[in-house]
């Protein structure tokens, strides 16, 4: 079974379409920037990865994570030949905070919003009329779950079309809550190399169309299959184990081998426990799979963009595909020994045409989604 990706959409603090995120990806641009959405002076990170849409400096704004969302689901379905109705289309949405930040804001500053206005089934009923919303938050994996149901929709029968999305602005809470308990202060976001210290956070929103293999006139690549587990081996720390199943399940689901995968996209976080856990992992999948695929992080210039980070990876593995180019890891000069063997993407973006794409996407709790992607040109 596969399923098409007939339609992307995505915003990012690099640009406000997949090819516009692409390439500043590809030219390498580091876009940290001091923090603006909170009083800086509380905290000890002074440095996040924002979306610049604010229409005062230093004064935030609440409902931009629906305001994304809104805008990469209109751009997906324009990108797919769809119509903007999406009355009986599902439509499903990975995230890890909601409309916090407006929940934040409302509490702080009184800012005039309702309830309602904190789920996404709301935006996305009044802009497409969209009936069957639902919302996972599943940490980092929230996305991918998203999309492996999905294609479980499709494949039962109970929808053609899907449109799967991610999105999340960042909160002061969560801010604070990671300012305080990683042991040190990360100045940017930097997977896989030694001088790691920690993730910091990012913002944007992505969205898919994805349809039963076949039917749509174009597809832009395809979903060969999704692995996912929860190993809830411990509240923060990855498992080794866990990961190596919802790898190794996700190449079982799509019938492929470790030697047939080119490209992954790495999850990345940049904390140490996390990146030695990845890269550990793949070492052991892709030992007998000669050279190896690709690999290459986005968090290293999105920063972390939480529940829509997975599909963010998948969607820049679409345009990799395509423009037959890999972005690297920024920042990346000297890897932990556990990535050693391991074919990262440094200093430049390399030529490639990869076929068949491996993305990661790992969360707390041991929230674990591995999705397969295969070139259809």
């Amino acid at each position: 079974m596969s399923w098409d990706i007939t339609g992307m959409g995505a915003v990012a603090n690099l640009g406000a379409t997949p090819e516009a995120v692409f390439e500043s990806l590809c030219a390498g641009q580091e876009t940290r920037t001091p923090l603006r959405a909170f009083d800086a002076a509380k905290y000890r990170a002074q440095y996040a990865y924002e979306i610049d849409d604010r229409a005062e400096p230093g004064r935030d704004e609440p409902l931009r994570a629906s305001r994304w969302l809104t805008s990469v689901v209109a751009d997906a379905l324009a990108d797919a030949g769809l119509g903007d109705d999406l009355t009986d289309v599902p439509v499903l949405v990975g995230t890890t905070m909601r409309e916090q930040r407006s929940a934040e804001l409302w509490w702080r500053d009184g800012a005039g919003i309702g309830p309602a206005d904190l789920h996404f089934g709301t935006p996305l009923r009044r802009a497409f009329g969209a009936r069957n919303t639902y919302t996972f938050a599943n940490a980092c994996s929230a996305s991918l779950y998203a999309l492996g149901m999905a294609a479980d929709l499709i494949e039962t029968d109970m929808a053609d079309t899907v449109v799967v999305a991610g999105a999340d602005s960042m909160t002061e809470s969560a801010f604070g809550t990671l300012d305080k308990v990683q042991a040190e202060t990360p100045r940017a976001l930097r997977p896989f190399d030694e001088s790691h210290l920690g993730m910091l956070m990012g913002e944007g929103a992505v969205a898919v169309v994805l349809q039963r293999a076949g039917t749509a006139g174009r597809a832009r690549a395809r979903l060969r299959g999704v692995g996912m587990n929860c190993d809830a081996h411990h509240a923060t720390a990855p498992d080794h184990d866990g990961i190596t199943r919802a790898v190794r399940d996700a190449h079982r689901r799509a019938g492929v081998r470790a030697e047939d995968i080119d490209l992954v996209m790495l999850h990345g976080s940049g904390t140490p426990r996390n990146d030695e856990t990845e890269a550990g992992v793949l070492a052991e999948v892709f030992a007998d799979a000669g050279a190896g695929p690709l690999m290459t992080a986005i968090k290293s210039m999105t920063g972390h963009t939480l529940g829509g980070s997975g599909l963010l990876s998948l969607v820049m593995a679409v345009i990799a595909f395509e423009q037959r180019r890999v972005p690297p890891v920024l920042g990346l000069t000297d890897p932990i020994k556990q990535a050693a063997g391991l074919r990262l993407v440094r200093h430049e973006t390399v030529a490639a045409e990869p076929r068949t794409a491996q993305i990661d996407a790992f969360g707390f709790g041991g929230i674990n989604a591995v999705a397969i992607l295969e070139a259809t040109r």
